[in-house]
């Protein structure tokens, strides 16, 4: 396999470059605040945040702009930054777990293992968001697990083995929740169904953020303390084995944690493609390959991407779009350059 390569950065550059994505993340929800087919003005907005930590009543004026501030357009966004942060850092940690530049949430089958069990779990249990999260994170982990067994025993060690095995995987989930939408109520359970296979932040309220965030920070967390391991096991098996590493035992934490803050996205959100493929390769090429910075990088780069996909998505016509739909029309044509540059290299 090609290894996993980027630039050599000094630490001021490093620096340098944190600091504008940072700035670009502010930037991005600053904006993403006020725009919308309800639009608000920055005085007004301000106005609303000084009544409410004052505790002062709303007056009639202000009323709309309280209501599409705190209940809508904040929670949304909240989401849409931990969202795109949980689907960068898994793809990070993929593609250095398996040193494969091309694996992703998506490609190795998570997504549509998730989506599938959370399509169960609408079917038997209703829209218990604890059901549905739990479900999702089984079948996601259920998919990446059978992915990388199916590419193992495969004679030939290539690219293309993990990523026609994730192919394989993905098919049969999604297969599998096509037949959930063929068994559905058109009524009551096929909508629910078809906002997965999509994704979106329409519905995203105060309680989806009160159990989506604290499971996507601790996730990150961990794997940003266990950030020097992936750089060890990035070398490979055989070296990270005799560096005192646990191989297999550290490859299953890692997979587990990407899986379920995958997992936890696809819960509230649903699916929303080749996050995970794009942000990580974008920002290994600007930051380097090393996981100390690649993982925080990620994450940042990945929450302004999916700020301003959403942001186009509710803005470019009078009906909002899934965002699914705008991040797979951007991901199908970077995959297809990064197996020509594979095929030049």
């Amino acid at each position: 396999m090609k290894k996993l390569v980027g630039v050599k950065m000094t630490k001021t550059s490093e620096q340098k470059l944190f600091l504008l994505v940072i700035i670009l993340l502010l930037a991005a929800f600053l904006f993403s605040l006020t725009v919308g087919r309800y639009g608000l003005g920055w005085f007004n907005i301000l106005e609303v945040i000084k009544l409410k930590i004052t505790d002062q009543s709303i007056p009639d004026h202000l009323t709309s702009d309280d209501i599409v501030f705190w209940s809508v357009r904040l929670p949304r966004l909240l989401m849409a930054l931990f969202v795109g942060s949980a689907l960068a850092v898994s793809g990070t940690v993929f593609q250095g777990l398996f040193r494969n530049p091309l694996v992703s949430p998506d490609i190795l089958g998570v997504s549509a293992g998730a989506s599938f069990g959370a399509g169960m779990a609408i079917l038997l249990v209703g829209n218990s968001a604890f059901a549905i999260q739990i479900s999702a994170f089984g079948f996601g982990l259920v998919a990446v697990v059978l992915a990388y067994q199916l590419a193992r025993h495969c004679r030939t060690d290539t690219i293309t083995v993990l990523v026609l095995a994730g192919v394989i995987v993905s098919a049969l989930f999604t297969a599998g929740l096509s037949f959930l939408k063929y068994v559905a109520d058109p009524y009551e359970e096929l909508p629910a169904l078809v906002f997965w296979t999509m994704g979106g932040f329409s519905t995203i309220a105060w309680k989806d953020v009160a159990m989506t965030v604290p499971v996507v920070l601790i996730g990150i967390l961990i794997l940003y303390l266990l950030r020097w391991k992936l750089d060890i096991m990035a070398l490979g098996d055989e070296e990270a084995l005799s560096l005192g590493v646990k191989v297999n035992k550290m490859r299953l934490i890692y997979i587990a944690i990407a899986t379920l803050i995958v997992a936890s996205s696809v819960a509230t959100c649903g699916t929303i493609g080749w996050v995970g493929l794009v942000v990580p390769h974008m920002a290994r090429l600007i930051i380097g390959p090393g996981h100390n910075h690649l993982l925080p990088f990620a994450a940042i780069l990945g929450a302004v991407f999916i700020i301003l996909m959403d942001t186009l998505a509710r803005t470019i016509s009078g009906g909002e779009i899934p965002i699914g739909i705008i991040t797979s029309f951007i991901g199908a044509p970077f995959l297809g350059y990064l197996l020509w540059k594979q095929g030049k290299d």
